[in-house]
């Protein structure tokens, strides 16, 4: 066996052990991972506050705080909006079974499946009320042991930031100590950038499907709206779902067929120029992942650590990315998961027209 087929098995060990570590370890890994990116979203404002006066400790509580009200407010949008769609639970349950019916008659017609077999397959197939009850305070558990550890850690990563930098430069040789602090800074200045990007977009997606359902008359236009914004945080897929959603729960309400196609109209609108100018214009440079990688990166998010991972995917594909760009001999695999020369160059130009403009106005 020749050395280069040597050092191609060692590689593929060495992911290979990488991936299961973070698969074995993802109940400590998943919410320090969170906390550590939520924190570097408040780095800025930590900074700014500090650099008025502003107490240390005070200001990474006061980041704690702004965190928890966005949480909150969230919650308090998306709970206002669910329980005003409760006043048409009813209609939805009723539609729903003449839905279901409809399917069943299907089945025993084509499929020569008796109502009654069909119920024992359903009955066989749903777990018990105890199991439903077990698996939802299961996750409400989960759920909430895991918001408090990434309050804990995003407090703490913000308090010891300083501590934990001059750690990572003490163990680099003093000759590429300043590769390393650019590196350390980078890595924390792309998942703001992600960050602030994504939140400014899902802002924008708000205000534009709720336009669009509203003049095609969607009910409750604004939670959908507020949906599919939400899911952008996973691409590609988060804002298909979302529409998917929309269609189902309209289609439930009764809505005719132009306004079904209507809804499909607004979402393809939307993700043309969310695509071609809200992206290239919005989003940091630096985040520059093709498209296949995307993918991957949201496949392999998933299969390790859930929807967590899938959220978490972009932004950690984004940072191993420029750790890729800073080291000599991972120069070749940052080169494979970035962009190519076409997408630069097509994003570049909007860049350059959002400069031109920029420049233009403060003249």
């Amino acid at each position: 066996m020749n050395t280069t087929n040597t050092s191609l098995i060692k590689k593929l060990l060495l992911l290979f052990l990488v991936f299961a570590g973070l698969y074995y370890a993802k109940t400590f890994l998943m919410p320090l991972f969170i906390g550590g990116i939520l924190a570097t979203l408040f780095l800025p404002f930590c900074n700014w506050m500090e650099k008025k006066k502003t107490p240390k400790g005070l200001s990474v509580f006061i980041c704690l705080l702004s965190l928890l009200s966005l949480i909150t407010s969230v919650f308090v949008l998306l709970g206002w909006k669910i329980y005003a769609l409760l006043d048409d639970f009813v209609l939805i349950k009723k539609v729903s079974i003449q839905t279901f019916e409809a399917i069943q008659i299907y089945i025993y017609n084509h499929l020569d499946l008796t109502y009654k077999e069909q119920s024992q397959i359903l009955m066989n197939e749903q777990p018990s009320y105890t199991n439903i009850m077990q698996m939802l305070l299961g996750s409400l558990a989960y759920f909430f042991t895991n918001l408090i550890l990434i309050l804990v850690y995003f407090l703490f990563l913000l308090y010891y930031r300083v501590h934990i930098k001059i750690f990572f430069l003490k163990q680099t040789m003093a000759s590429q100590r300043n590769e390393m602090e650019q590196l350390i800074d980078s890595a924390a200045n792309v998942s703001q950038q992600y960050l602030l990007g994504i939140s400014k977009m899902i802002v924008l997606l708000w205000i534009m499907y709720g336009i669009g359902f509203s003049v095609i008359g969607v009910e409750n236009a604004l939670f959908f709206a507020i949906l599919c914004g939400l899911l952008e945080i996973v691409p590609y897929v988060g804002n298909i779902t979302g529409t998917l959603i929309t269609v189902v729960v309209a289609g439930l309400h009764g809505a005719n067929l132009s306004m079904l196609g209507g809804i499909v109209l607004v979402y393809i609108a939307i993700q043309m120029i969310q695509g071609w100018i809200l992206e290239p214009l919005i989003l940091g440079p630096q985040v520059k992942i093709n498209p296949l990688f995307t993918i991957f990166a949201l496949v392999l998010g998933e299969l390790l650590w859930g929807i967590p991972g899938v959220v978490l995917a972009i932004p950690v594909t984004a940072i191993i990315k420029i750790m890729c760009d800073h080291i000599e001999t991972l120069k070749p695999y940052g080169f494979l998961i970035g962009e190519t020369e076409s997408e630069k160059t097509e994003k570049g130009l909007l860049r350059r027209l959002k400069m031109d403009i920029l420049s233009s106005n403060k003249k």
